[in-house]
């Protein structure tokens, strides 16, 4: 099989999987007990009155036979049209794309991730190199210690420290509560200020995120410095910055991509923890108060956005593997 073949392959796979997703996130919020959000706030309401409630299954179509239902979701879920949240009576999509929330969440999420995907593969290859010196114990001890903690208490220590106690970072928010009055400052001041509100929720993420990979790095790397082939390249007399990054670590480098991929398929999904505990405006706050109000259709259309992401993420990788390594498209 050659390479457009192995393409083709794993597309009709993608797009195969794309539509198993879309029918078990269906079946999943067809299961759930409970009244969904709006009728919920209905019935706990005294003052509603039947018309309310018929109103809200007519807007939102709970009235309608499963499979008329089955079909309007299905549909929305290719057209990307996931219908009105509960909690604001807009669009979902609105309130994904269009406010801010989506760009907050690509800023911490997908930054921390570059920045522990970096750190880890750098610090990863040195103490590779170094193995069973102090450097390579001492950081293998701090990734695995920082791997371990949970994020909201590192994100609380940090806020007590460097926030409370120091005072030198905002305790939360991803911008100063005047700016909707006061107006957006000149760009330079803009910067400053959203890198200042950014700082503390980053470095959690970095912290929890990095271990992962360096652990990962390091353990595909000592497998592969143990080659005849490594052995061979240091014998020719080459450096040994070259052994390691041209020789050792391109050969080591299929399971990061795979973690690396599937990191970035979850970065739309959003971190829901230290989005909460620092109060970031983004998409996994904006899913933490959806969950908390059964909030429908934001849940089912983030469950499928996050999906997609992971799916496209893994397709990327299959496709990085084909171009890496050969010999995987002809398995």
């Amino acid at each position: 099989m050659g390479l457009r073949g192995y393409i083709l392959k794993r597309f009709a796979y993608t797009i195969f999987l794309v539509l198993f997703v879309i029918i078990v996130n269906w079946l999943i919020f067809q299961a759930m007990p409970g009244v969904q959000g709006a009728i919920a706030a209905l019935q706990g309401n005294p003052r509603s009155t039947p018309k309310q409630y018929q109103f809200y299954q007519d807007i939102y179509g709970l009235n309608k036979p499963p499979l008329d239902r089955f079909i309007t979701y299905f549909w929305s879920m290719l057209t990307f049209s996931f219908g009105n949240s509960y909690q604001t009576q807009h669009p979902v999509i609105n309130d994904v794309a269009h406010t801010g929330r989506l760009f907050n969440t690509l800023l911490l999420v997908g930054a921390s991730t570059v920045l522990a995907i970096l750190l880890g593969l750098v610090i990863g290859v040195i103490v590779s190199a170094r193995r069973g010196s102090s450097v390579d114990s001492f950081s293998v001890t701090a990734s695995l210690t920082t791997f371990s903690l949970p994020t909201f208490w590192m994100g609380i220590m940090l806020i007590t420290f460097f926030a409370t106690v120091l005072n030198w970072f905002p305790q939360g928010n991803t911008v100063p509560f005047d700016w909707g009055s006061n107006g957006i400052p000149p760009w330079p001041q803009y910067l400053l200020t959203r890198l200042q509100y950014l700082t503390l929720p980053l470095v959690t993420l970095t912290l929890f995120q990095y271990g992962g990979y360096l652990l990962l790095t390091r353990a595909t790397m000592l497998e592969t410095l143990s080659e005849d082939y490594i052995t061979t390249a240091r014998a020719k007399g080459l450096k040994e910055r070259a052994v390691l990054y041209k020789h050792a670590l391109k050969n080591a480098s299929l399971p990061i991509v795979t973690a690396s991929a599937l990191a970035f398929g979850t970065v739309l999904g959003g971190a829901i923890i230290t989005e909460t505990v620092f109060n970031w405006d983004g998409l996994g706050l904006y899913l933490f108060n959806a969950i908390q109000n059964k909030d429908f259709p934001v849940m089912q259309a983030m469950f499928y956005i996050l999906a997609l992401s992971v799916i496209a993420a893994n397709f990327l990788s299959d496709l990085i593997y084909g171009i890496l390594d050969p010999r995987i498209r002809y398995e």
